[in-house]
């Protein structure tokens, strides 16, 4: 563990870094992240029918396979 003396001209140094790189971040424009969270709800809607339409055929396939070899009453 670093003495304090040590600890706080690294921790400065850190975040002035942190401050310079933060500037050179090209930040997406309020539109564009409208658009990319509206591609992602759709997407996550879709998939979660498509999954739910699998689990369901899948369900129907394993019950149809137990009641033909007996195994469900």
């Amino acid at each position: 563990m670093l003495p304090v003396k040590e600890w706080w001209p690294t921790t400065e140094s850190f975040f002035r870094d942190v401050w310079s790189e933060m500037k050179k971040v090209s930040w997406p424009g309020r539109p564009e992240v409208t658009g990319t969270t509206v591609v992602v709800i759709v997407a996550c809607f879709l998939f979660g029918f498509y999954l739910f339409l699998v689990d369901s055929g899948l369900s129907w396939l394993v019950d149809k396979l137990y009641r033909a070899v007996g195994l469900v009453t």
